[in-house]
């Protein structure tokens, strides 16, 4: 059987990222770590912005919901962190078909907005210390990670982790396109009124994104509390949505090598060039600008073609 293009990339990708801790820098290996859970959870903002066509600019609520989920039950309760890995995926679901319901109508900018507003409610929130649980603007410090005599914050341990994160949530969302589920987003964001005459329902469907979405980033805000043993506000404020909601746009809607690619640019490369200083970021915002004028539909954008054959047998 002849793979395609495509497959040999994915295989070089994972090769390189399975091998990668031979290199045995601590440093580097600190910094792909960082970039698998990132990835994960661009690719969960993905699933609302380029699979629902919804413009969700407060994605790192859900992400930040998992990091303090754990946090709060380790430290505050001396709860074992094992124990928080259900939570961290349920508990910011709930959140997001809670506050999407009442939106998930809105379009464009006005979802933006309202997406925003969440997010900027969120951190203020862990910063007024929320039943004294929160830590304020400092935060909470000292998550414990032992489980079962094992510590998950050893750097290749946590590396592990989030590389199985990341190798999980891209089978999760090759699923979800091939899904009744992964369909519908398809049509809805290409012409909501005919999938609605079909008999799709936009509303459940944009919800179900959220919810998805949610659940994902919650998971990876549990990788993130570890590696770090803490959590604060600014690690999950509005800029943190901003920079992820730019993942999405400048790699290309709907395109996981697209994502990755776009995840690199922005937490890996600035760690190659950090001895450009503040320099680097200069730099790296006319290289997104013209990035977005000479390739509107991002570096990687999804190819639509004929409607795969998986899609034509549902009947």
């Amino acid at each position: 059987m002849k793979l395609k293009k495509s497959t040999y990339g994915y295989l070089l990708f994972f090769a390189v990222l399975t091998l990668f801790p031979f290199i045995n820098d601590p440093k580097w290996l600190t910094v792909i770590t960082t970039f698998c859970i990132y990835s994960v959870v661009a690719l969960s903002v993905d699933i609302v912005l380029g699979r629902a066509g919804m413009f969700d600019m407060g994605h790192a609520l859900f992400f930040g919901l998992g990091a303090y989920i754990t946090a709060i039950m380790n430290v505050q309760f001396g709860i074992n962190v094992l124990y928080a890995l259900p939570l961290v995926v349920v508990v910011p679901a709930i959140f997001a078909i809670a506050l999407s319901s009442p939106i998930v109508h809105l379009r464009g900018d006005y979802l933006l907005v309202a997406t925003v507003g969440m997010n900027i409610v969120f951190e203020q929130t862990l910063k007024n210390n929320l039943f004294g649980l929160t830590g304020g603007p400092n935060g909470i410090f000292g998550v414990d990670s032992y489980v079962f005599g094992f510590s998950l914050d050893e750097p290749l341990t946590i590396y592990y982790i989030a590389f199985f994160l990341l190798l999980g949530t891209l089978l999760l969302i090759r699923n979800l396109e091939r899904s009744k589920a992964g369909r519908a987003l398809h049509y809805i964001q290409e012409d909501p009124l005919a999938s609605e005459s079909i008999g799709i329902s936009a509303r459940f469907y944009r919800v179900f994104s959220f919810a998805l979405g949610a659940g994902v980033a919650g998971l990876a805000g549990w990788v993130f509390s570890i590696q770090y043993s803490a959590v604060s506000p600014e690690a999950f404020n509005f800029m943190t949505s901003v920079l992820f909601f730019a993942i999405v746009l400048v790699g290309g809607k709907a395109s996981i090598p697209g994502i990755l690619a776009g995840t690199f640019i922005m937490f890996v490369l600035p760690e190659i060039f950090i001895e450009f200083a503040t320099a680097r970021y200069f730099f790296f915002g006319i290289a997104m600008i013209l990035s977005m004028i000479l390739r509107p539909e991002g570096m990687f954008p999804a190819k639509y073609g004929k409607l795969p054959k998986y899609v034509t047998e549902d009947k």
